[in-house]
């Protein structure tokens, strides 16, 4: 199978998962306890005045009618308007998920550069104080909880050293980027990387200790291959098998876990958002359920899916590129 008709039947297969998540996230609406009417309408308010609400939220249609007018009006880009917030649900939404993007982003970027060296030499260096180190980081890694690591690296780098902000967003990536190439500033770049530096790093240790585990078991395991043997036998230098061979082989799973693990970053960063006051995707979805802002929870969980698929999409495209037995499974 051609790459191209990989993708599309991959992309195919996504737009039906869409719509599935799209058609879950509405009905969970009528499954859940609370009113969204209640929430908008003063305690003392008349029933004409709930049932004017109830006609302009359209809740008083079937339930056909308000899923079909729900997903057309979706298809056009409009995720309704929130009344609690008095703005268009979308707006929110897409202001909020640049920062989110970003912290996950970084939290990726950290882990790979930490974990997949660290996974070489834990696997080439087996039952040595490097392997013993490593394996050691990667436990503390994953015991340690995210909100207390932040709340430490707030108290000690921010609060004791005074070496990094305690919280806040000064910037975003792309007006940084934009003030480096058309004023050559780059003090728009430095401040972003002295804001996101803790909550990448905070949200970023847990999945650095699980890639450098799964690192480290993949290579061992394809060390031990008769394929390796092969190439050392052939004289080949021990970096050249190291590298090209056994790390590309040990990369098939980590990919997996990379994608996996980056979309649940873009939805799961609610704690880390919340210790360093990030303004992201995570508390935005946290306000609402708490407001019984359905229309807010509803466009921000189908963003959120559509990021799952979106991210496994990417995902089998580098299976497929890494290993091209994939397409023609």
């Amino acid at each position: 199978m051609s790459m191209g008709r990989f993708l599309l039947r991959r992309l195919l297969q996504g737009v039906f998962v869409i719509w599935g998540v799209v058609t879950v996230v509405f009905l969970l609406r009528f499954v859940t306890p609370g009113d969204p009417i209640t929430f908008i309408a003063p305690l003392d308010a008349p029933p004409e005045v709930r049932q004017n609400i109830a006609r302009e939220l359209g809740l008083n249609k079937p339930l056909y009618v308000q899923y079909g007018e729900y997903l057309f009006n979706l298809v056009q880009g409009d995720m309704g308007y929130s009344y609690i917030n008095s703005t268009p649900a979308r707006q929110r939404i897409f202001n909020r998920l640049p920062a989110t993007l970003e912290l996950a982003v970084a939290a990726s970027i950290v882990a790979v550069v930490i974990s997949i060296p660290l996974g070489v030499i834990s696997a080439t260096r087996r039952h040595e104080p490097a392997d013993y180190a490593a394996t050691t980081f990667s436990l503390v890694g994953i015991s340690t909880p995210n909100f207390w690591l932040g709340i430490m690296l707030v108290l000690v780098l921010a609060v004791g050293l005074g070496l990094f902000p305690t919280s806040r967003r000064a910037i975003g990536f792309l007006p940084a980027i934009e003030m480096l190439l058309t004023d050559l500033d780059p003090g728009g770049l430095v401040t972003w990387l002295w804001h996101i530096t803790l909550p990448a790093i905070t949200l970023g240790t847990y999945f650095t200790a699980l890639i450098t585990r799964l690192t480290r078991s993949g290579m061992l395991d394809e060390l031990g291959k008769t394929y390796v043997r092969a190439s050392r036998a052939k004289g080949l230098p021990e970096t050249l098998v190291r590298y090209k061979h056994v790390l590309r082989n040990t990369l098939i799973p980590v990919i997996t876990v990379l994608g996996l693990q980056l979309g649940t970053l873009i939805g799961g960063a609610v704690i880390t958002e919340a210790v360093f006051n990030w303004p992201g995707l995570g508390t935005l979805v946290i306000n609402a359920i708490n407001d019984r802002d359905w229309v807010l929870i509803q466009g921000s969980l189908v963003v959120i899916g559509a990021g799952f698929v979106i991210v496994n999409i990417a995902v089998d495209a580098m299976y497929a590129y890494i290993n091209p037995q994939v397409r023609s499974e």
